[in-house]
């Protein structure tokens, strides 16, 4: 996939005598530069980023896993990933230096999307019998076990196909798929934008039925966050400010993305945006205290990962997320 790097570099303040100098803060996101993406650029844009010292470097993404082992090979220190895959990959990498930080999506949006004309309803079990494209890095995709799980499809019957990103939308359009696994925000809008009627698309979001994660956070390299501890609290800050901002005015947010992939549909992206602040981040939890976690339910999602993923080391919760960046009572979002 063609990927973009964007560099922008915010200029910090004038001491009295001399310039202060930056950290360079590179950020791997999940994912393309669509409107989920806005508030990052908002952050840069506002200067949010540059009043804590930092020179913030913006890297798309191939999918929720692709950020995971750039973050734990230290090629990058921050970055933007499915926290369910985290779990998973600490599990097979034991002691790998990458850990959550701050929760961004308190609801997941790993969804199916079909077409009610190909046989999709509401009902998962409609999928059994169909055929389902799915992309294997995709983070829906890797929840779907637990999908399935908790509704009793037989997967024997359901046929899956596995699919490119850039050929998943348009294989539903084409109705050589008759569903197809993503976030909710992003395939239902770029099945729509392919010509697919509205009225037509089934959107089965897996939160909705029994599958009780949390989504996509900001993670770090462990190693750098020790050394760095004031750069990551001050970069989630940043982040918090930014999705703030995009949360009291989507449309405004989504120009400082425009200006980074102006080949983007304007209307569109101020849609998905909204979209995943409706659905994903503005939940009443996250509304209470922005970025936080509620142990209770990280752990209970560890058990549900279980249903469908066989441990090699004893799972240990505490290694999967921490705090120590975040205020106490998280950020406000109002």
């Amino acid at each position: 996939m063609f990927q973009r790097t964007i560099i922008v570099t915010a200029f910090a303040g004038l001491a009295a005598t001399t310039a202060m100098a930056q950290t360079a803060v590179p950020f791997a996101l999940d994912w393309k530069f669509e409107g989920p993406a806005a508030p990052y650029f908002v952050a840069i844009d506002k200067g949010y980023f540059a009043d804590k010292g930092l020179e913030v470097e913006i890297t798309e993404g191939a999918g929720s896993l692709d950020a995971i082992p750039k973050i734990a090979t230290g090629a990058f220190p921050v970055g933007f990933a499915d926290i369910n895959s985290v779990i998973k990959f600490l599990d097979q990498n034991p002691g790998a230096p990458v850990t959550g930080i701050m929760m961004i999506y308190d609801k997941p949006p790993f969804a199916v999307i079909g077409r009610k004309s190909l046989g999709i309803t509401d009902d998962p079990k409609s999928l059994e019998g169909k055929v389902l494209g799915a992309p294997p890095p995709d983070g829906a995709w890797a929840q779907f076990p637990i999908f399935a799980a908790e509704n009793e499809l037989d997967m024997s019957s359901i046929t899956v196909e596995p699919v490119g990103f850039p050929t998943r939308e348009p294989m539903l359009a084409e109705g050589n798929v008759a569903s197809i696994t993503g976030f909710s925000f992003t395939s239902y809008l770029n099945a729509a934008r392919l010509g697919v009627p509205e009225d037509d698309l089934v959107t089965l979001l897996m939160s909705d039925h029994g599958v009780d994660l949390y989504g996509n956070a900001i993670i770090v390299n462990t190693d750098y966050a020790a050394e760095n501890p004031d750069v990551i609290k001050g970069f989630l800050e940043a982040v918090a400010m930014g999705w703030k901002d995009a949360i009291a005015d989507p449309s405004a947010a989504v120009e400082s993305l425009m200006e980074r992939n102006p080949a983007a549909d304007a209307e569109l992206e101020t849609r998905r945006l909204q979209l995943s602040i409706d659905a994903n981040v503005a939940t009443e939890a996250a509304m209470a205290g922005f970025g936080l976690i509620d142990e209770d339910r990280m752990a209970s999602a560890v058990e549900q990962i279980k249903l469908t993923y066989e441990f090699t080391n004893e799972p240990d919760v505490a290694s999967y997320f921490t705090e120590d960046y975040l205020p106490e009572a998280g950020f406000p979002l109002e």
